[in-house]
């Protein structure tokens, strides 16, 4: 998949905390300049910038990992060239536990790690493509419960796309369960979602 595509990604630092706005995945040769596909997660986990420093505040080219790859197998069937992914938290952790306590210190010192705390309007305006098809991939951890009904409000859409989990209106599967079965069904069905909603938006 790697192959097919170029990701790139805004990285910044404030304090001692790592950070990523958003990640851009494109075909290469592609001549679009708008996504033609939103997806918001969790985290950014354990991005980083593919050569040199991440404290320059620029768009640059990124290390793509497992779950980006589940994008590009549905950008591929669904003929899309351009998915922005967007988190509930901007800040890079890999490992969840952390990420969670990383959350509550961060919070203490006022930084606005969401692009849809409403601090961050001007970021989101920018960033946030309406009128696409928008995957919900978060998760499903009751810890995300608050950020993830803040991006819900704020993106304020009912045609959304996503796994999610029963009787629970704020969590969605990950792109990357540990069963690989369970990977190629995510991909499946959320292709098939998508094609649904085009066809209906014709």
């Amino acid at each position: 998949m790697n192959n097919r595509f170029k990701v790139t990604g805004f990285f910044y630092q404030i304090n001692r905390y790592k950070f990523r706005k958003y990640l851009n995945i494109k075909k290469h040769n592609s001549k679009r300049e708008i996504p033609d596909l939103m997806v918001i997660m969790m985290n950014p986990g354990s991005s980083r910038p593919l050569h040199g420093s991440d404290k320059y505040c620029v768009e640059i080219e990124a290390v793509p990992d497992n779950t980006q790859n589940q994008i590009m197998r549905v950008m591929s069937n669904c003929n899309f060239e351009y998915a922005r992914i967007l988190n509930l938290s901007d800040l890079r952790e890999p490992k969840s536990s952390v990420f969670y306590k990383k959350i509550d210190e961060i919070e203490k010192y006022k930084i606005a790690h969401s692009i849809f705390d409403d601090k961050r309007n001007s970021d989101f305006e920018n960033l946030f493509v309406k009128n696409i098809p928008v995957i919900f991939a978060w998760g499903v951890n009751k810890k995300l419960k608050e950020l993830a009904t803040l991006a819900m409000n704020k993106i304020g859409i009912e045609k959304y796309i996503g796994l999610k989990k029963e009787g629970v209106d704020f969590a969605f599967y990950h792109p990357l369960p540990p069963n690989y079965n369970k990977q190629k069904e995510w991909v499946e069905k959320i292709t098939e979602m998508i094609i649904a909603r085009n066809k209906k938006y014709r």
